[in-house]
């Protein structure tokens, strides 16, 4: 029998378990997806790989806890980030921002993972639930800005988010700013309605013409 680390079994399981997911981290950080196999899982928190078995069935398993528990935290901190800011504008620009700075946190690897796993329909539906408390954050401020559809307007910033995540990743600390600066431009500049309104309105009123009748050189030869 395994020697227990704590004063019972139940908190022994619980300090394994969190050594299990912290050894996760490390190794989605190192390397990615790849990386995160049961052996190097086993080796890296110091147990046998059959002890891995009786806590995760599957990578899809140690993604989707690292999920559950990482992920309020996460959006805790773009929350917290937001509540310091004074205008709509700038808490859409924290929200942007923010998501940003935490791609190279670790916590944030496990949810970059879950596009390359197969999960099952009711663990996609509990992650999906936690990403849509992440969007209702935005949800206000972009009623406040004045957009008719908000709810809507945020699905597409996150999306332009989650791309600057996987664009961040490939430029690496030194394209991060770029990057950053874009995303929020782009979310401003395509979701506020007063811009789109001043950039629609022509510089001045021109009459609509007809079209002109063909030319015999552009009709086609018999």
């Amino acid at each position: 029998m395994p020697k227990i680390r704590a004063a019972t079994v139940a908190e022994h399981r619980q300090l394994q378990r969190a050594a299990l997911l912290d050894a996760a981290r490390t190794l989605l950080t190192e390397g990615g997806m790849e990386a995160l196999t049961f052996p190097a899982l086993a080796a890296r928190a110091g147990l046998a790989r059959s002890s891995v078995y009786e806590y995760f069935r599957s990578r899809g398993a140690v993604v989707e806890e690292l999920c559950a528990v990482d992920f309020p935290l996460w959006a805790a901190e773009i929350e917290a980030g937001m509540a310091a800011c004074d205008t709509p504008h700038t808490r859409v620009e924290a929200y942007v921002r923010g998501q940003l700075a935490l791609a190279a946190d670790p916590r944030h690897r496990a949810v970059v993972a879950i596009s390359a796993l197969e999960l099952d329909e009711a663990a996609r539906d509990r992650i999906r639930a936690a990403h849509h408390s992440l969007v209702d954050l935005v949800v206000q401020a972009l009623q406040e800005i004045g957009h008719d559809q908000p709810r809507v307007a945020a699905a597409l910033l996150q999306g332009v988010v989650e791309a600057a995540v996987r664009q961040v990743e490939r430029a690496g600390e030194e394209g991060a700013q770029s990057v950053s600066d874009s995303a929020v431009s782009m979310v401003l500049h395509g979701l506020c309605p007063a811009h789109r309104t001043e950039a629609a309105e022509p510089a001045e009123s021109v009459e609509p013409t007809e079209l002109a009748e063909p030319t015999e050189s552009a009709a086609p030869s018999a």
